[in-house]
């Protein structure tokens, strides 16, 4: 019987345990830390053979195939061994592809993906159809794959997921921005980055389309680098385009084939700000593609309401607002939150630098930005790069001091925004355990 190992027990881990179970391999999942309670529940369940707080060699060098967490890096001394018996190790997304026929939407991109694969499973429900939603998202994809039966899935990918993936196809693909972010992932190479980003192109046929942001100058850049048969339907607040969406005015129009055209004035959209009517014009070109009515594309644009941890609206005290942006963990995330402000903003950043270059910046702070908090371990960098750009810096090292420094200096009519730019490994779990500690801190007030 074909061993399968699993490496790592989170959602995607102990998805593909089950998958692999269900389908007759003898399987073997291992993680280094302490597997959760409902996780050891779950492979107990289906009579799963498991090990947690380290991993054995012995147990997994005997492995037919192996699927790899996205989280694990590749540079790991125990994936270079695996690799050199050359054992193929493999994603989650790649395996469960194998077992599944429906019709696959793929998102992926450095900014937005999370908003905009939302948006399309919201739209695609709203259609009535039956769509299940995974990936870097929900549920895990290849537990829906064992246990569940969807027409449709509205997958969000990450560069981690996609470098895993070999012989999967998008039906639809969407690549919304490349913009530097994970680059100690990919040996501070830019390229190696965009490489991956783009492999959710591959094995795409004629029949299938490829949707990508025409405003994106390193998108464009690399486009006639790949191969793909897929049609191409760009997107863009530029200018116009044949087939794919564009901004004209105060529109957002939608061209596919010889289908009606798609339209809605741009102030009916239910999110705010211009990374909001690109993720936006992706989901409506999607629904042209789906011949979704217009009547449901346009009911579903407006009513959407967001994500948590994105430029999520908590409450305003005192006339001062604050937004839960923990989820903009990268210089353009941030650069979009603070392009949408129409007020002045006390600014709440810092984490784990992942390398940022914040000259990118430097105006929209100027301009937006009347006090800044850093919260983080090592500011420095924030402070170097900002005190001549702010009235003032403040240091703290939870979400609590945080906001308790905000609500002290926020005027009347200001936001107070937690836009991190960074990575949260250095005070917090992830983004939304920094997400979550902002919020609760803010109704404690």
């Amino acid at each position: 019987m074909k061993k399968i190992v699993i490496l790592g027990g989170g959602e995607s881990g102990i998805g593909s345990a089950v998958l692999a179970k269900v389908k007759g391999f003898n399987v073997f999942l291992s993680d280094s830390g302490k597997l959760a309670d409902k996780q050891i529940i779950t492979l107990k369940k289906y009579d799963i053979e498991f090990e947690e707080c380290g991993h054995h060699p012995d147990k997994i060098s005997d492995a037919d195939e192996i699927i790899k967490s996205p989280g694990i890096a590749e540079t790991l001394p125990l994936i270079k061994k695996l690799k050199a018996l050359e054992i193929p190790i493999i994603s989650e997304i790649e395996f469960a592809g194998r077992y599944d026929n429906s019709t696959k939407i793929c998102i992926t991109g450095s900014n937005g993906k999370t908003t905009t694969t939302s948006i399309i499973y919201y739209l695609l429900k709203n259609a009535g159809l039956n769509v299940g939603l995974g990936g870097n998202i929900g549920k895990s994809y290849a537990f829906q794959v064992a246990t569940e039966q969807h027409d449709y899935y509205v997958l969000e990918l990450s560069s981690f997921q996609l470098d895993g993936m070999y012989d999967f196809k998008a039906d639809i693909a969407i690549l919304l921005n490349i913009t530097p972010d994970h680059l100690d992932r990919y040996d501070f190479k830019m390229q190696k980055y965009i490489n991956s980003k783009f492999r959710i192109t591959q094995n795409m046929s004629p029949n299938d389309c490829f949707i990508f942001c025409k405003d994106d100058d390193i998108t464009v850049k690399n486009l006639g680098n790949i191969v793909t048969r897929a049609k191409k339907l760009p997107f863009s607040q530029k200018v116009e385009v044949n087939q794919g969406a564009y901004a004209d005015s105060n529109k957002l129009i939608v061209k596919y084939e010889n289908l009606e055209d798609y339209w809605m004035y741009l102030n009916e959209l239910g999110l705010e700000g211009k990374h909001n009517i690109y993720n936006s014009m992706a989901a409506a070109i999607t629904g042209k593609i789906m011949n979704i009515s217009n009547k449901i594309i346009r009911e579903a644009l407006m009513s959407f309401e967001g994500i948590e941890h994105r430029m999520e609206k908590i409450l305003s005290l005192r006339d001062v607002l604050y937004i839960n942006d923990s989820k903009a963990t990268n210089m353009n995330s941030t650069w979009y939150a603070l392009e949408s402000m129409k007020r002045p903003v006390i600014w709440i950043a810092g984490g784990k630098d992942k390398g940022n270059d914040y000259s990118e910046i430097y105006d929209l702070v100027k301009t937006k930005v009347r006090c800044l908090i850093c919260l983080g371990v090592d500011n420095k960098k924030l402070h170097k790069n900002f005190e001549d750009k702010v009235d003032k810096i403040y240091d703290c090292d939870s979400a609590e001091k945080a906001v308790k420094i905000a609500y002290t200096i926020a005027k009347s009519g200001e936001v107070v925004l937690l836009s991190p730019c960074c990575a949260s490994f250095d005070l917090f779990k992830n983004y939304e355990d920094r997400g979550n500690q902002f919020k609760a801190a803010v109704r404690n007030l």
